[in-house]
């Protein structure tokens, strides 16, 4: 099978992780998900969902400090582009998705772990948290999209083209406007855009989650310039939503940026929140 832009592309951005980086094949009854597990094998086990387009490679910069105490698991999301392959049951609803993540647990060998996401792996990591909360001991939120607040009318307007006709080009002008003055890492941003051209790539879209009916101890990472809502609004609603919950607003960070923007500060929240 000849190699693509997207798989060539996915595998320079792999070389980024630590070399004792495992990649692991998971199957479900939805498919087959590839997992890049890091991290000593005794520690507590820490499940990263990443936001759309983004593929489980974008935690590259995380893996170091995060792998130390934990053993992550970087999954690549089923629906999006990326090295999970789609087969068996399709892939309809929200449900589904949390029985993918069912059956993906079970297949880690994952009674329960620390479940961090961002944007709208975020969304699918509250969906779960309340699927099954014996299963999640801590919930991490990183610019969470469609749990606290929708999306700005302004973003959405930007993104309706992407949308429509998705392309290589169009993906990168849109990470461009939303990314301003940040600079992500290259490598990943040519991952982004391509993975636009990426062929059956379809994220499952569902209700907003009931935040408030959480129970585990919960940490909400928000951009300070996030274009895809108002980081201030959207932390006041978590804080009134979830008062027991830790807010904070990651200074220069755009939502597209992370969780690559200033590595080490949202690494040091993750790792003093997880414990």
């Amino acid at each position: 099978m000849s190699r693509t832009a997207f798989d060539v592309t996915y595998d320079e951005l792999r070389a980024r992780w630590p070399d004792s980086t495992e990649d692991r094949d998971i199957d479900t009854p939805f498919g087959r998900t590839r997992v890049h597990v890091y991290g000593p094998a005794d520690g507590t086990p820490l499940v990263l969902l990443h936001g759309g387009s983004a593929t489980g490679l974008v935690w590259f910069a995380n893996a170091p400090a995060l792998g130390r105490r934990h053993r992550i698991h970087a999954v690549d999301i089923l629906g999006d582009a990326g090295r999970t392959v789609r087969g068996g049951t399709p892939l309809k609803t929200a449900d589904d998705l949390t029985g993918w993540l069912d059956a993906l647990l079970d297949g880690l060998g994952l009674a329960a772990t620390h479940l961090c996401g961002h944007s709208y792996g975020a969304w699918l990591a509250v969906r779960y948290a309340l699927h099954a909360p014996q299963r999640v001991d801590r919930l991490a939120l990183i610019d969470p999209t469609q749990v606290f607040a929708g999306f700005r009318p302004r973003y959405l307007l930007r993104a309706l083209p992407l949308l429509i006709r998705p392309s290589q080009a169009r993906a990168a002008a849109f990470l461009a406007w939303e990314t301003a003055g940040v600079h992500p890492d290259g490598t990943w941003q040519r991952l982004y855009a391509l993975a636009a051209t990426v062929p059956g790539r379809k994220l499952i879209a569902g209700t907003r989650p009931r935040a408030a009916d959480l129970r585990m101890p919960v940490l909400v990472v928000l951009a300070e310039h996030s274009r895809a809502h108002d980081a201030g609004k959207v932390a006041d609603r978590a804080r009134r939503e979830l008062p027991h919950s830790k807010v904070v607003v990651l200074p220069g960070a755009t939502h597209h940026s992370l969780p690559l923007t200033a590595p080490q500060q949202l690494n040091e929240h993750l790792t003093a929140f997880l414990g």
